[in-house]
């Protein structure tokens, strides 16, 4: 059991970290030996507009938008977070001449580790309530006596989805250390 749950849960959130990091690094690597880390500069933008445009899955979930399919827009949410975020950090670069840029990625981690471990989180417990739940029908249980025995694990899942109050503050506070750090880039801009 250990082992599956190791297997299952931990190593692909921590995959999905390290590979992220992996990929900036490599990028950014690219860029230095390519002589072209102007170009990292710029990724910041396309960076953003995916961190933006993942954003349609919550707009989806709020009922702000009616459009596109909920599960659809979850993956999309997903893979554009991520190749947002490693646009982002190749435009961080290891450069750290910019606290407030700097206060953002660590926020935008931040929010990429707490959107990983949500999902993780809500699939094992959806999972676990749904393997037990189909046991106690295969011995025979009624409706009435599997939402008896299921009532704990059953508050238990509902008290996991929650996760989403914890993520959207930190959500809010990636978006305004972003935003402040992109109004300070324009300000300071040398338009030359």
């Amino acid at each position: 059991m250990k082992a599956r749950l190791l297997s299952r849960e931990v190593v692909p959130f921590y995959l999905s970290l390290i590979a992220l990091a992996v990929a900036a690094l490599l990028c950014d690597a690219a860029l230095h030996l390519l002589d072209a880390v102007w170009i990292g500069r710029w990724l910041g933008i396309p960076g953003t507009l995916l961190i933006l445009g993942s954003l349609g899955y919550s707009l989806r979930k709020r009922k702000l938008i009616r459009s596109g399919r909920p599960a659809t827009l979850l993956r999309l949410h997903e893979y554009m977070a991520w190749a947002g975020s490693l646009l982002v950090l190749v435009h961080a670069g290891i450069h750290f001449n910019a606290i407030l840029g700097w206060l953002a990625v660590w926020a935008m981690l931040i929010n990429v580790a707490s959107g990983l471990t949500g999902k993780y989180l809500l699939d094992r417990s959806r999972r676990r309530l749904e393997g037990a739940r189909q046991k106690m029908r295969e011995q025979g249980l009624s409706p009435e006596q599997l939402a008896e025995r299921t009532y704990w694990d059953s508050l238990t899942f509902d008290a996991v989805r929650q996760w989403r109050s914890v993520h959207f503050p930190i959500t809010l506070a990636f978006a305004v250390l972003a935003l402040a750090h992109i109004v300070a880039a324009l300000l300071f801009w040398s338009w030359k």
